[in-house]
């Protein structure tokens, strides 16, 4: 039987291959991540938990073409990341990966439509264009109501669906949230994790750092990570994972 009309295997956004990261001299290494391997196919919503010291963060900043591996591959979109030079990765920043930070990181002294725009500022896209990109990321946030306002403000769940707004100015590849819920409580918290189920809806891919095992079983895949590897890739055991 022909698989001609078989539908297509969904492309990786990201993958990962044996990834290592060490600190320190050659003499005296300190490693980190241990060989990560991972692979996240577009349109899904993935939460890497892990406790202090399992590496989460040195993964994160490696995801985030923040940091280099030491060794290994980092493929976003079939492009090798780790051997683009610092101005290829800087780009890669700006346009493909949407960042989602635990503090929001929005400009005090500019209103919520104007922190919106900033990544389309920086890539000198037309007024009118980021004004009208900005209106339609914060309809989908729910914030179009509160374009004028500075983000002292707002509540801590508008800080930070303005600053998903935000991510998603640029349409990238991933967005990536770190903590997404750190700073909130628990009423803002569940208000966040639903625009974050609404996007993956959408068809967003959603890669999301965090400690709390709980705000991780929102996503319908979890990674855990032990001591630099792999414990267990949504509920079962990985190859190679920590003992």
């Amino acid at each position: 039987m022909s698989d001609a009309g078989a539908a297509a295997p969904p492309a990786a956004i990201l993958e990962l291959r044996a990834i290592e990261k060490r600190y320190g001299t050659d003499k005296n290494p300190v490693p980190v991540l241990r060989g990560i391997s991972l692979r996240v196919d577009a349109g899904e919503y993935v939460a890497i938990v892990g406790p202090s010291g399992s590496g989460k963060s040195t993964l994160l900043n490696i995801l985030g073409c923040l940091d280099r591996p030491s060794g290994g591959s980092y493929f976003l979109a079939g492009d090798d990341v780790a051997r683009m030079d610092d101005r290829s990765l800087s780009r890669v920043r700006n346009t493909r990966i949407g960042f989602v930070f635990q503090s929001f990181h929005l400009i005090p002294h500019l209103t919520v439509a104007e922190n919106v725009e900033l990544p389309l500022f920086y890539a000198r896209v037309p007024r009118s264009q980021r004004r009208a990109k900005a209106l339609e990321v914060l309809d989908k946030v729910g914030l179009s109501h509160r374009l004028k306002h500075v983000p002292n403000e707002l509540s801590g769940g508008e800080c930070q669906r303005t600053a998903i707004a935000r991510a998603l100015t640029t349409e990238p590849t991933m967005l990536l949230a770190d903590e997404p819920t750190g700073n909130l409580d628990s009423v803002n918290s569940k208000a966040i994790l639903q625009v974050l189920r609404d996007l993956h809806a959408s068809g967003r891919t959603i890669v999301m750092i965090t400690h709390d095992r709980d705000i991780a079983q929102n996503a319908p895949r979890r990674v855990a990570l032990r001591d630099g590897l792999v414990e267990t890739d949504s509920g079962k055991p990985a190859i190679g994972s920590a003992t």
